[in-house]
């Protein structure tokens, strides 16, 4: 995506479709399997979470600035607050890197104001079910800067906060999706059992992605999430976890991170097989990621160590789309099934063999 200049704030639901296949390629699938009006409000929401998400990642804002640009965006989605957007496109203007440098990411944040005037373009019952998870992923995030200010990044201390800390950067994200399912015609039942497991889908994707991005989380954006208190375990110092020297240690804390994650498959997997396919959901869009999710688990448990280097652990392209071409056939029923074969195996070559 290319900068535009500022002008007239109005809603443009087409270039929010355009800029969440820019900053995440996992939530691009999920988007992309939706129908209407699911994809767009997941869509409009998500990059709403993103725009917070591309501050408190940003390395080059100081600690003090960074939670005052979260408060300031705070307010400005708060429907009960009369601060509006611009002020908070003001507020990030001189961190915004120039716009033929900017990334994906960036322009999302630059573009902020696009994005909430499409979100009012929203129908209201959609909006109150967006906005009360957004608010309280901003009030994590601008804590957590708050809280690690004096180290020039997060430093997370031990399993209770990197719990805290991936509820508030996705577990959220699980209570924003289960609010949008659980409007309309579902029972109490099913709601409850929804909102008993919501969380932990989020905990169990956003501690995959703290398992398989050490090196990227530690060089670009100077944050360590694998404990402290773990990596003590170890002997192995924070502001070292990706040095060569240790690369054995902190592997088998990438390990006991990606074991952390694999604890919340089963409920994950609950929340999968409860939710309602109304609104313009559908199980193609939630089982992509959850599988994907198994398949990285399958690949951090075979080469941790690659988590600490550039090389990076993901599944492979024939993998997601060997996924993908299942999950849209893919029922309840063989969830169970398809994350045991994922968790052996890569998918193409089990599908392979099969054939």
């Amino acid at each position: 995506m290319s900068g535009r200049a500022r002008g007239p704030i109005e809603p443009d639901l087409s270039w929010c479709h355009e800029a969440v296949q820019g900053v995440s390629r996992t939530f691009a699938l999920t988007v992309d399997v939706l129908e209407e009006p699911m994809a767009s409000q997941i869509c409009v929401g998500y990059l709403l979470c993103r725009v917070a998400d591309t501050v408190e990642d940003a390395g080059h804002i100081p600690p003090a600035a960074q939670s005052d640009v979260l408060r300031t965006y705070r307010r400005a989605i708060d429907p009960d607050d009369d601060v509006d957007i611009a002020a908070f496109r003001d507020a990030v203007d001189e961190w915004l890197p120039e716009p033929t440098d900017r990334d994906d990411d960036w322009e999302v944040v630059a573009e902020a104001p696009t994005i909430v005037a499409t979100f009012e373009d929203l129908d209201p019952d959609a909006r109150e079910a967006i906005v009360p998870p957004v608010l309280e992923m901003v009030d994590g995030m601008a804590m957590f800067v708050d809280r690690h200010a004096t180290e020039g990044g997060l430093r997370i201390d031990d399993r209770d906060e990197l719990e805290q800390y991936c509820y508030y950067a996705a577990g959220t994200v699980g209570n924003l999706i289960t609010n949008l399912l659980t409007r309309g015609d579902v029972t109490e039942d099913r709601a409850k059992r929804l909102r008993d497991t919501a969380e932990e889908f989020g905990l169990l994707l956003q501690l995959v992605n703290v398992s398989k991005d050490v090196y990227d989380d530690y060089t670009e954006e100077n944050n360590v999430y694998l404990p402290a208190e773990w990596l003590d375990d170890e002997g192995v110092d924070q502001e070292r976890v990706v040095h060569p020297e240790n690369r054995e240690s902190s592997a088998r804390v990438v390990g006991r991170t990606a074991e952390y994650a694999r604890s919340f498959l089963d409920d994950a997997q609950a929340y999968l097989e409860t939710m309602p396919l109304s609104n313009g959901n559908t199980m193609e869009a939630w089982t992509v990621p959850y599988l994907l999710a198994v398949g990285t688990l399958r690949e951090l448990r075979s080469r941790p160590e690659d988590a600490l280097t550039e090389t990076g652990v993901k599944v492979s392209r024939q993998e997601v789309f060997a996924v993908m071409s299942v999950a849209g056939e893919a029922g309840r029923d063989s969830l169970a099934e398809l994350r045991q074969t994922i968790a052996r195996t890569p998918f193409h070559r089990a599908v392979g063999a099969a054939d």
